[in-house]
């Protein structure tokens, strides 16, 4: 018999979901064949898979070790050491038992693409091993992750979950759109008022690049934007994603004549070549710059109507360093410091 007690970082899921990652070699079939039978019973009672788990709660699992282990399949494989890898150290801007918030750097992708990729999730996994927050064996059931995800080339903040608790809440916010989420945008051309761009966003899977129309696509888009300084050349702006799409910002801008200083995808060499032959900026100037809470409960009361920022990359600091300004110094100065 083997016998596990729920703690806060696993409270909040379906009875059912817990034990498919517990026995992730069994198939639902057979786990709710041992709930009917009750060789998997929760506080000693039969269950239906559709509890939500509380904190407290314990679960008994009467199988014998060799089917257990069979079912449970092999041990999960977590580095030995710990920590930063590849030079890549984690900034942690705010914490709590259930919520981060990390600066992502340029370069670093928001989730591995292929194996042997060292993305964020792998650098938050290791953070939070290395600080015990987190053990090897809590990994077996549970799994920190990232609610929101930046491109590769994209830094700044990237909400992350440390229970599923923290995992739930935020991912709700986030589809409800109750957490405001701005951008810092170097544009090429002049831009002076704040404007709400409105359009329709078609993605090529295949090319992994998205076209903006006026009239019809895919998805229905919103864009706020707010010039904070300019100069002859370029614009810095402080951008609101309404609504969240792939490439959205890059390509909504891009689409109205005002593409991002550095990409190359959308906004083309002809204009970007100088700023990567002077700085060494070969993808998109662009920073999740800011987050804004909601009233939240008890439980995260201490993120409730608070707002976060990430610095900016050095590199984004001595561009726009290196910019005559014409006007919004001031606000230059402020997202420098």
């Amino acid at each position: 018999m083997k016998e596990f007690t729920i703690d806060e970082k696993r409270a909040g899921q379906r009875f059912d979901k817990y034990l498919q990652k517990l026995l992730k070699e069994a198939g639902t079939g057979f786990l709710y064949k041992m709930l009917r039978k009750k060789n998997i019973v929760l506080n000693d009672k039969k269950a239906s898979g559709k509890e939500i788990l509380e904190a407290g709660d314990v679960i008994k699992i009467y199988l014998a070790d060799e089917t257990y282990d069979k079912f449970a399949g092999p041990p999960l494989r977590v580095p030995l050491k710990t920590g930063p890898k590849k030079g890549r150290r984690l900034e942690v801007i705010y914490e709590n038992k259930d919520v981060l918030l990390l600066n992502k750097p340029r370069g670093v992708l928001s989730q591995k693409a292929k194996e042997g990729d060292y993305s964020l999730v792998e650098m938050l996994r290791d953070y939070l091993l290395a600080s015990q927050v987190l053990s090897p064996q809590d990994l077996q059931s549970f799994s920190p992750g990232i609610c929101n995800r930046l491109d590769r080339n994209t830094s700044g903040l990237v909400i992350a979950g440390a229970s599923v608790y923290g995992l739930q809440q935020m991912s709700e916010l986030l589809r409800t759109r109750h957490v405001n989420k701005y951008y810092l945008a170097l544009v090429h051309g002049r831009l002076k008022d704040s404007l709400t761009i409105k359009g329709f966003l078609t993605k090529d899977e295949k090319k992994n690049i998205v076209t903006i129309s006026e009239t019809a696509g895919e998805s229905y888009i919103e864009t706020f934007y707010e010039p904070l300084a300019f100069s002859e050349e370029l614009t810095l702006l402080k951008v609101k994603l309404i609504t969240g799409k792939t490439h959205q910002i890059r390509a909504h801008l891009q689409s109205i004549g005002h593409g991002l200083v550095g990409d190359y995808k959308y906004a083309g060499s002809v204009r970007n070549d100088k700023y990567k032959s002077q700085y060494g900026l070969s993808a998109q100037f662009l920073h999740s710059y800011e987050v804004v809470f909601p009233e939240l409960p008890e439980r995260l009361s201490d993120l409730s109507r608070q707002s976060f920022q990430a610095p900016l990359p050095a590199l984004y600091k001595t561009i726009l360093e290196d910019i005559q300004w014409q006007h919004g110094i001031p606000a230059v100065s402020e997202v420098l410091r």
